[in-house]
C-alpha cells in the first residue's frame, strides 16, 4: 500500500501503520524497549520529519515531478530485483542461517546491554546511520530549498 499510493501524503500515513505492525512483532519477540523505542523514534520523530518533508517540496503543483517518478520507478523496481537476487544467492550459501536458536538470554532486551552493544560491537553501523540521516537532512533542506 506504502509504493502504490498516488498521494505522498497517504503513503507516508500507511508506513506509519507499517512501522506501528512492525513494533507489533517486536513485542512478539518479547523485545518490548525496541518496539517502544521503534515507535518513538520511527513512527513518530522520522515519520513526522518525512511528512514536513514531503509538504516542504509541494509535490502536487510540479507537474515535471511526474516525469521523473517514471525513471525512478523503473530504477526502483530494478533495485529490487537486484536485492532480492543478492537475498537468494545468500540464502543458498547459508549466510542467513545465523540466528541463535534456543532460549534468548536473562538480559535480552535491557536497555544496558543494548547500550553497550551499540557501542562497542555496531559502532560502526550506528556511526555509519547518524551520518546517512545527516546527509538526508542536508539532503531535505536543499530540496525543500525554493529555486528563485
Amino acid at each position: 500500500m506504502v509504493i502504490f499510493q498516488p498521494n505522498v501524503i497517504y503513503s507516508a500515513l500507511y508506513l506509519i501503520g507499517t512501522l506501528l505492525a512492525l513494533a507489533g512483532l517486536f513485542l512478539l519477540l518479547n523485545a518490548q524497549f525496541i518496539a517502544v523505542v521503534h515507535i518513538i523514534v520511527y513512527a513518530g520523530a522520522i515519520m513526522v520529519l518525512f511528512l514536513f518533508v514531503i509538504m516542504l517540496l509541494d509535490l502536487g503543483r510540479d507537474p515535471a515531478g511526474t516525469e521523473q517518478l517514471k525513471y525512478q520507478r523503473g530504477m526502483g523496481i530494478g533495485l529490487a530485483v537486484i536485492f532480492l537476487l543478492e537475498l537468494a544467492v545468500a540464502s543458498s550459501f547459508g549466510a542467513l542461517a545465523g540466528v541463535a536458536e534456543g532460549p534468548l538470554p536473562a538480559s535480552f532486551g535491557y536497555t544496558e546491554v543494548l547500550g553497550r552493544l551499540l557501542f562497542t560491537k555496531y559502532l560502526f553501523p550506528f556511526e555509519a546511520t547518524s551520518i546517512l540521516l545527516f546527509v538526508a537532512a542536508i539532503g531535505a533542506v536543499v530540496l525543500g530549498k525554493r529555486r528563485s
